[in-house]
């Protein structure tokens, strides 16, 4: 164990636990899921793959160090699309109805309906874009710090944002939810119901087809990924918005107010429930108080057996 772990930072630490995680779930629900051995297998080779980046970035030079700082962008996309799998093979009942109630209980109405005499194209546009905007983000961010040679808030940026993406994740699990545009609205009349200008349909498409329901999926409301609660965008964006204040980030202003439609979009687009967005604070909120605690925690495990400490976590 020790020898694994010789070069890992705590990001690593954290990436190559929950591919593990996913791995040991996807064997354990196997009998719920076609063809688990294939995604289990990838995992495990994700996690050598980490293991091998994080020796060749302490030893051979500046070009792995640059892989090695940015392949977790590529890990997001595939730990997300294994939820598609693991969600209703762990937890096969949906709770849209609760997070309803919760709204109704909470506004005495549906937001997304009460909401929706405010639509304007224009506006649909511009929310519509910053919707899309979710993983370019916190891209942004760490491009900011890694280009100003900031390497200790990139390296606790990235860190922070990995945690969030996956603590979002394990709330899927927990409260598996489709949403309103299924649940309160026809989602086959979204474009006519919602029209933007001359990008929202093609954005839309592009968002339903990260979410398992292509163009011509007969049964959208059956295929779509459980991922509503938490919002798992909101999470993110508050993180990214916090993250650059707090470290001082060049774009800081760009990012909050991009952030600030993005949140707003979730429900205006009929993504989110309301809880849903106090669900991603909430999380946020943890991200930021368990990710210290996580690196203390393997860092002073690395000192205890005389492993080097990358001094790059702040």
């Amino acid at each position: 164990m020790k020898r694994f772990f010789t070069y890992h930072n705590t990001t690593d630490f954290i990436n190559t636990i929950f591919f593990v995680l996913l791995a040991v779930s996807l064997t354990v629900w196997s009998y719920r899921i076609p063809s688990w051995w294939q995604f289990a297998l990838a995992d495990l080779l994700i996690v050598t793959v980490i293991q091998m980046l994080a020796k060749f970035a302490a030893s051979r030079g500046q070009r792995w160090s640059l892989v090695h700082g940015f392949y977790m962008m590529a890990l997001i996309p595939i730990a997300f699309k294994q939820m598609y799998l693991l969600v209703p093979a762990i937890h096969p009942v949906d709770f849209d109805a609760a997070l309803m109630a919760i709204d109704r209980a909470l506004f005495g109405c549906d937001v997304t309906v009460w909401i929706h005499q405010f639509a304007q194209p224009w506006l649909t546009e511009v929310l519509q874009m910053a919707y899309a905007s979710y993983y370019l983000l916190p891209f942004i961010l760490v491009v900011d710090f890694f280009l100003k040679k900031r390497m200790k808030a990139f390296k606790s940026v990235f860190m922070l944002v990995m945690l969030g993406f996956y603590l979002s994740y394990i709330g899927y699990v927990a409260v598996p939810a489709i949403g309103p545009r299924f649940t309160q609205h026809d989602f086959a009349n979204t474009d006519a119901d919602l029209p933007g200008l001359l990008v929202t349909s093609a954005l839309r498409v592009y968002t339903n087809s990260g979410e398992s329901i292509p163009p011509g999926t007969a049964y959208p409301a059956a295929d779509v990924q459980r991922d509503v609660f938490p919002s798992g965008h909101t999470e993110v964006t508050l993180l990214v918005m916090l993250l650059a204040f707090r470290y001082r980030a060049r774009t800081r202003w760009y990012l909050t107010v991009v952030g600030t439609l993005l949140v707003l979009a979730t429900v205006y687009l009929r993504y989110h429930y309301v809880i849903d967005l106090i669900g991603g604070a909430v999380f946020a909120w943890l991200t930021l108080e368990v990710g210290p605690i996580i690196d203390r925690w393997f860092v002073e495990w690395k000192k205890r057996h005389a492993l080097p400490v990358e001094n790059g976590v702040e």
